[in-house]
């Protein structure tokens, strides 16, 4: 799947409105309030676009007239999450909204019971998975069924079995009985762990895939091709959409684009001030950026609206932790996933905090329950080789952090980190290279120039040391390292000692602007001036004289060796700033 160009979208926007309008009505009458709710945002961000509404079809036209009220009561039952009572009263209608609605609420009261129960995060309730194993048989007994809806549900009910070949294959399905059907191709993206396996998806050619291929590359973290489906869904007419607002400011945050990611979130806040949806991102965005008055008042309206929701648990978690209140931080993101043990960010977050709390066992425990509800979210893994690190334990380090960099492989900070594992474990080919490809990447913290040459230093090549070091103190980005003063020092130093007079001055003037090197820096400018007072008498070294290079900067896959080079330079790279 190809990220959407502009030109790529053809859109008709009076199909699109009346197929909103018929599906909200369908997912309401079968208690699908998400979807329905995601579909009527949908259509008002196309209120300009005015249509001229069909006839409203009566919800219980297609209900068979002896089962009308039975459905009427079991979806009043539903609606007040009374579940049991709901699926009782329908058990014998053979309608198809009655059907849905029945299995749909025996679904429902096993995931609330299984959430009422659990005394213990993570622990299996065997009631819940019996529960999901009759509704499977049910729907074994049924393959002939052609309702989307029922597809849909058992889709859901082998995901949570975790037969995700067998749930892909039942949600295509759905999907193209009922493109409409929103919450479908929600759970189709989250069963899509690479970017390759969208390639092999049987879609129908349906406006709604244009959706689906935007969301799914925000579930894989591919920003890029995240932003330009949003923008061009936007062109085609859903620029009011918050949904797609929303999207595309978790897409900016994902692609560390902190500033333009909070501008998008502040918009959204001022047009619809009560929409907690997302609300966590913003909040961590806010921690980021240490906007402690901004956050506090973002907390306080989150509770205000709704104090028992996830996002407004999260809100209040970051606030704590920005405030390195970590202990009541862990109690908020507790909290929230009371409230939902699915959701991902709150097990990440309490991994977060625990690990500033320093106790890595119960941040590995937070770490793996994110991994369990998605394997494609690579802070997760990073968490883990995080955590594996303070405990000394570097060889689970390198597989951690390898699974990290596989999932995030233009993030260079795995890959630095990758780096420092391999380093300890005194490989340092490997090292090398993982620093090497971190640099090429767009180094985000600016670290891995010289740990480059650091570990080239500590390996006895100065050449390829000093022109990690001179690649590094090129790159105006890296002035406010801490690391700088080292490297002009250490580079003073190699010029001087290769008599490169102008050069070694050059870098030795550049010490004197850091209390850590100013005396080196004077010293070296002294021994300058005693050799310049020689210089008549014995001839300079011209930079051809050096010596020839350790090892090439570029590190390949099968030779820590290469061509030497003459002069330790290197152009600079463009990097990611955050």
């Amino acid at each position: 799947m190809q990220p959407l160009l502009k030109n790529d979208i053809q859109i008709d926007l009076n199909q699109v409105r009346l197929d909103i309008l018929q599906e909200i009505r369908e997912c309401n009458d079968r208690g699908l309030i998400q979807t329905a709710k995601w579909l009527a945002e949908l259509n008002f961000a196309l209120r300009d676009h005015k249509i001229q509404y069909p006839k409203q079809q009566n919800t219980y036209e297609d209900i068979a007239s002896e089962e009308r009220e039975a459905y009427s009561l079991s979806k009043t039952y539903f609606d007040c999450q009374e579940y049991d009572r709901a699926a009782h009263f329908v058990e014998n209608c053979k309608s198809s909204k009655c059907v849905f609605l029945h299995r749909y609420s025996q679904y429902m009261s096993s995931e609330k019971k299984r959430l009422d129960n659990a005394t213990d995060v993570g622990t299996e309730n065997p009631e819940s998975t019996q529960v999901l194993l009759d509704l499977l048989s049910y729907f074994k007994a049924n393959q002939n069924s052609n309702d989307g809806y029922l597809l849909y549900l058992e889709g859901v009910v082998l995901k949570k079995l975790d037969l995700r070949s067998q749930a892909v294959s039942v949600l295509q399905s759905s999907i193209a009985v009922t493109p409409t059907l929103w919450c479908a191709w929600v759970e189709l993206a989250s069963l899509a762990n690479e970017y390759e396996a969208l390639d092999t998806l049987q879609l129908p050619k349906h406006w709604m895939m244009y959706f689906f291929a935007a969301h799914a590359f925000v579930e894989l973290k591919l920003s890029e091709q995240a932003l330009e489906a949003y923008t061009a869904l936007a062109a085609a007419g859903f620029e009011k959409s918050t949904y797609i607002n929303a999207q595309m400011a978790i897409a900016h945050h994902d692609a560390r684009d902190v500033d333009s990611s909070l501008a998008l979130f502040r918009e959204l806040y001022q047009s619809d001030p009560y929409r907690l949806d997302n609300w966590d991102v913003y909040s961590h965005l806010l921690y980021l950026k240490e906007k402690r008055m901004e956050l506090a008042n973002l907390a306080q309206k989150a509770a205000a609206i709704d104090k028992y929701r996830v996002e407004t648990c999260c809100v209040i978690g970051n606030y704590y932790s920005l405030r390195s209140e970590h202990h009541k931080a862990v109690i908020y993101f507790q909290r929230a996933l009371s409230l939902d043990p699915y959701y991902l960010s709150a097990w990440i977050l309490m991994g977060h905090e625990f690990i500033e709390l320093q106790n890595s066992n119960a941040a590995i425990q937070c770490y793996r329950q994110a991994i369990d509800v998605n394997r494609n979210d690579y802070r997760a893994w990073n968490g883990l080789g995080q955590a594996y690190e303070i405990l000394g334990l570097n060889g689970y380090c390198i597989y951690y952090y390898s699974r990290a960099a596989q999932l995030k492989p233009d993030d260079s900070r795995m890959l630095v980190s990758l780096g420092e594992a391999y380093e300890k474990m005194d490989k340092i080919p490997n090292a090398l290279k993982c620093y090497y490809k971190a640099h090429s990447t767009g180094d985000i913290e600016g670290m891995a120039l010289f740990k480059l040459a650091k570990l080239y230093e500590k390996s006895n090549m100065p050449n390829s040391a000093a022109a990690a070091y001179t690649a590094a103190c090129q790159d105006p980005a890296n002035e406010p390292s801490k690391e700088m003063p080292a490297a002009l020092r250490y580079l003073a130093q190699y010029y001087l000692r290769f008599s490169l007079l102008d050069h070694a001055s050059h870098y030795a003037y550049k010490c004197l602007e850091y209390d850590s090197t100013k005396e080196a820096g004077k010293n070296i400018l002294k021994t300058i001036s005693e050799k310049r007072l020689q210089a008549s008498s014995s001839k300079p070294v011209s930079i051809s004289d050096l010596p020839k290079r350790d090892m090439d900067f570029s590190v390949t896959e099968n030779s820590e060796t290469s061509d030497p080079f003459t002069t330790p330079t290197l152009k600079n790279k463009s990097r990611n700033k955050l």
